[in-house]
């Protein structure tokens, strides 16, 4: 029962943490991940917690689904905030880094990976795949407003739209290395099989079913009759109704489910575009994540410290974190961004916010769970030392980043004071 007691009352603390944390952090070069982590360790210092707290291994199930709940949430916030319309000029950078940066990223981190830490091909690739997408959950700083907010600058709306859609995009890679440590190798490996079924079925389930059940609930939330409609409940909780239906639908279709809660969101969102209920089911889905990342972050921490996550570290898998960070996103969302018409700055701040969170934990548990990899030791070593550096690296510096940019965009004071140039998105 006094365990059962100081939970509850620890939970407590959290909540209000939640609320209180990010306005006394707005105007401070921190975020809210570093203080998650910062508990979480400082918590598993004590023996007593320390003793409880296991390697993230040993709960791959409880991992899965507590990363894909907060994943999926993340995924609803981010579409509906998204102002602009659909569109191949429109979303012109989004498509580059879809398509170019992130395959860029996947097959540098893999090769990386094989040289530097030694892994076969399919534990490498995994390693690859797991941490190349960018995070919708922790990167959320960087991303646009609430709804008609008019945060809609390109660099917070190329990494709101990347966010929403390459995690889903990372899974065809994820399930191929399952398939290449299921089946030993690449001789057992049908490639008309995985393009067919794992890149372009799951993909298109995902896009279309998502869209067309976001359509759906668009038509019941906004377009019944008067006395029937959803929007007149008022109630923000239809956001994660919509989140559990989409997710739900678009995988016992066997499709991608996070592809299908983003279209879900997208299709919603267009469905009455300037309706103001709009901002209330967003301010609910991001109040509930936010809510579930400290959680899981404080868990982050704990397992860190008291769960030996980082014992099976190596010197090389420090440097392939660096590397990782510092190097292979920045240098393929540059690459990505050849050709374009953004602004050199406008690049540079797209390029080197390629966060890396709880996506990467949830791939790494769920491709844990499905097949055996070499060395899964340091596999999560590895990736919870990335995910650690980037929460800190890109934590301290969003905030004066992302000031500049607003200044730049009119939204401060000393805009002329400052040489970034960032021009207008495309109409």
């Amino acid at each position: 029962m006094e365990t059962y007691v100081l939970v509850v009352a620890g939970f407590g603390v959290l909540v209000l943490l939640t609320a209180w944390l990010p306005m006394v952090l707005r105007a401070l070069p921190l975020s809210l991940p570093i203080c998650c982590v910062g508990i979480g360790a400082a918590l598993s210092a004590i023996p007593a917690v320390a003793a409880i707290t296991p390697h993230p291994s040993l709960h791959l199930k409880l991992i899965e689904h507590a990363t894909e709940a907060v994943v999926v949430i993340s995924l609803m916030g981010a579409g509906l905030k998204i102002d602009r319309l659909i569109g191949w000029r429109r979303w012109a950078v989004t498509w580059r880094l879809l398509g170019i940066a992130m395959p860029l990223t996947i097959l540098a981190l893999t090769a990386l990976a094989s040289t530097l830490l030694g892994l076969g091909l399919a534990a490498a690739l995994l390693l690859g795949s797991s941490l190349a997408p960018t995070d919708p959950v922790l990167a959320s700083d960087v991303q646009v407003g609430h709804p008609a907010e008019d945060h809609e600058d390109e660099p917070r709306f190329a990494l709101t739209s990347e966010a929403g859609l390459n995690d889903g995009l990372a899974f065809p890679f994820v399930n191929l290395a399952i398939a290449l440590a299921a089946g030993g190798g690449l001789a057992g490996l049908s490639w008309s099989h995985w393009f067919a079924v794992d890149v372009f079925w799951k993909i298109a389930v995902g896009a279309v079913l998502g869209a067309i059940i976001g359509r759906a609930l668009g038509w019941l939330t906004f377009h019944l009759p008067n006395l029937s409609k959803l929007s007149r409940t008022g109630d923000g909780f239809v956001a994660l109704g919509v989140t559990c239906l989409a997710y739900g639908i678009v995988e016992a279709a066997d499709g991608y489910g996070f592809i299908g809660v983003f279209a879900a969101a997208l299709a919603l969102r267009s469905s009455s575009r300037g309706h103001g209920y709009h901002r209330k089911m967003h301010d609910y889905a991001e109040e509930l994540e936010r809510l579930l990342m400290m959680v899981l972050l404080v868990g982050f921490g704990a397992v860190l410290v008291g769960g030996g996550l980082l014992e099976a570290l190596t010197w090389q898998a420090a440097l392939f974190a660096l590397i990782a960070l510092l190097v292979v996103r920045p240098l393929s969302g540059w690459i990505g961004m050849l050709g374009s018409d953004r602004a050199l700055e406008e690049r540079a701040v797209v390029s080197f916010f390629g966060i890396r969170g709880l996506g990467t934990v949830y791939y790494l548990a769920f491709a844990c769970g499905q097949a055996t990899f070499e060395r899964a030791d340091l596999l999560w070593a590895t990736a919870g030392l990335t995910v650690l550096i980037s929460i800190l690296m890109h934590g301290v510096t969003v905030t004066p980043t992302l000031r500049l940019v607003d200044r730049r965009m009119g939204r401060g004071t000393e805009s002329s004071q400052l040489g970034l140039v960032f021009t207008a998105p495309p109409p």
